[in-house]
């Protein structure tokens, strides 16, 4: 039987801090298959970061079911949490997250000290390729601070490639950027699509959306929306990217 990637059922996030509860998600039930590029949308403070912080380990639900390769992961606890992030999932932030004036390669590389169970066997070979990956090959030895916005978040793709992962999160992965390197960033993104890897999205932007095959529009903690983009927009010379 083929399991979804990812269901939700009955999702509901909230906050207690002193006795104040804030609602953050209620009633998110969805299905996201292996293969699919899934743009979460919504404006800021709907819970779109929050669902995909979900999503990918980083935060717990409160209440609901959430099935990852058809596995119950609702109670798994924070080992088992930290083993499926380091293991299944690879996470790209606006904000890169890079290790300043440390060079490409071991920033790529970083993700790798945690490989506990020694996955991936050739260090070196991984890092390269996840580094070609992006276009950024003849870049490998320069400091992060010696990029540009546009090469430190695909540095920082590369990062989250080099543990082959069967799932990317990018959370507003071109917010920073001006629009020029916002579609070398869905340029490649949309190659990696292309190669197999699950794609989620989230972004305020529909322009940035209408990159995916399929939008999940939230709004006030709830799902408003989930349909196929029917006029979907490619960025040039994707498969030119990925080797």
């Amino acid at each position: 039987m083929q399991y979804p990637l990812i269901k939700i059922v009955d999702l509901a996030k909230k906050y207690d801090n002193d006795g104040v509860i804030t609602k953050v998600l209620s009633n998110i039930n969805l299905e996201i298959k292996k293969g699919e590029f899934v743009a979460i949308m919504g404006p800021s403070g709907s819970g779109k970061s929050t669902l995909m912080h979900i999503l990918g380990f980083l935060d717990r639900l409160t209440s609901g079911k959430y099935y990852f390769n058809g596995k119950d992961s609702s109670d798994l606890n924070d080992d088992q949490l930290a083993e499926i992030r380091n293991e299944k999932v690879g996470f790209v932030f606006q904000s890169f997250n890079l290790l300043p004036k440390t060079s490409v390669y071991e920033n790529v590389k970083l993700p790798l000290t945690y490989d506990e169970h020694e996955r991936i066997k050739n260090y070196n070979y991984a890092v390269k390729a996840a580094i070609r990956a992006v276009g950024l090959y003849e870049r490998m030895d320069n400091l992060s601070n010696q990029l540009s916005g546009g090469e430190k978040q695909r540095v920082a793709i590369a990062r989250a490639l080099v543990t082959e992962p069967e799932i990317i999160f990018a959370d507003e992965p071109t917010g920073n950027l001006d629009s020029k390197s916002g579609n070398q960033i869905m340029e490649i993104l949309q190659a990696l699509n292309e190669s197999g890897k699950t794609i989620i999205l989230v972004t305020h932007e529909k322009y940035t959306a209408d990159h995916a095959g399929r939008i999940i529009r939230i709004l006030d903690g709830t799902i408003a929306g989930d349909f196929v983009v029917e006029q979907r927009l490619f960025a040039k010379n994707s498969n030119d990217l990925i080797k």
